[in-house]
């Protein structure tokens, strides 16, 4: 008899100790901590960059300033460049990843990827003195573009597909440009974005946009740890209640303009 009520005993602990464990999410630990911390690229205008003032700004900082906002908590911005987005998540130095992040299949075996917040065009970013007026003149060309990031995954290929040309991997954004501008390569692929940013800003003379890259619409998603289900259902609500809520349009209208018009966030006929 006393075996059975301590196995009883033991059973009944054993299940409160999973079940505590099982309610235990890290959406809780935000809100108890009072701050959220989002890792975020800040060499990637307009979606993050600093200001005169040395302040993080941008697309991906005030969507995490906005996330934060309405959990209640503080925002702090973890800078992280594009190499370094997946390790500052998993050694926990960041809660998520507001980092224009591409969907990518690979990714998704090592985190947890929301629906859709941002949606990227390629183009081609190159010098006036080249003679590159378009995707198919970059064949045979010196080319680079940022390590880890999506168009720098498919240019390289490109280069690989060609059997002509060379591709050279960069650390940052500005790395990149900064090596079109000085002519250490020829070209790069960008998004729209970053193209229109980095033209309007002037510090590149000589740089134009010279067409669309034949690559796919760049889908980017927040990002958290596979295990936090409780948190990734969160943030998808809080993706759709941005763009429903018109708040996505008035990051876009603030943030790249209205010249260029956002790239949808679905896909047709496929629900995601």
């Amino acid at each position: 008899m006393k075996r059975t009520t301590l196995a009883m005993a033991l059973t009944a602990a054993l299940c409160s100790a999973v079940a505590g464990t099982a309610q235990a999410d890290k959406l809780d630990d935000i809100i108890s901590s009072g701050t959220l911390r989002c890792a975020v690229t800040l060499d990637f205008p307009p979606m993050g960059s600093r200001n005169e003032a040395n302040e993080p700004v941008g697309f991906d900082v005030d969507y995490c300033n906005d996330l934060a906002k309405v959990l209640g908590v503080d925002a702090e911005i973890v800078e992280t460049p594009f190499p370094d987005r997946i390790p500052a998540l998993v050694s926990n130095r960041a809660d998520i990843i507001v980092a224009s992040t591409s969907d990518t299949l690979e990714r998704a075996k090592t985190v947890a990827l929301t629906i859709p917040y941002f949606a990227f065009q390629m183009v081609v970013l190159t010098r006036e003195d080249t003679g590159i007026t378009k995707f198919e003149d970059l064949k045979g060309k010196k080319l680079g573009n940022t390590s880890g990031t999506f168009e720098a995954i498919a240019l390289e290929q490109s280069v690989k597909d060609w059997g002509e040309g060379s591709f050279r991997a960069y650390q940052s954004q500005n790395d990149t440009i900064l090596a079109v501008a000085q002519g250490h390569i020829d070209a790069t692929v960008v998004t729209n974005t970053v193209a229109a940013a980095t033209i309007k800003s002037g510090k590149y003379k000589g740089l134009k946009v010279a067409g669309n890259s034949p690559y796919v619409v760049d889908y980017v998603s927040l990002a958290a740890k596979r295990s936090e289900y409780g948190l990734i259902n969160y943030l998808n609500l809080f993706v759709n209640q941005q763009v429903r809520t018109g708040r996505y349009q008035e990051l876009w209208k603030k943030w790249v303009g209205e010249e260029i018009k956002p790239a949808d966030l679905t896909v047709p006929g496929v629900y995601y």
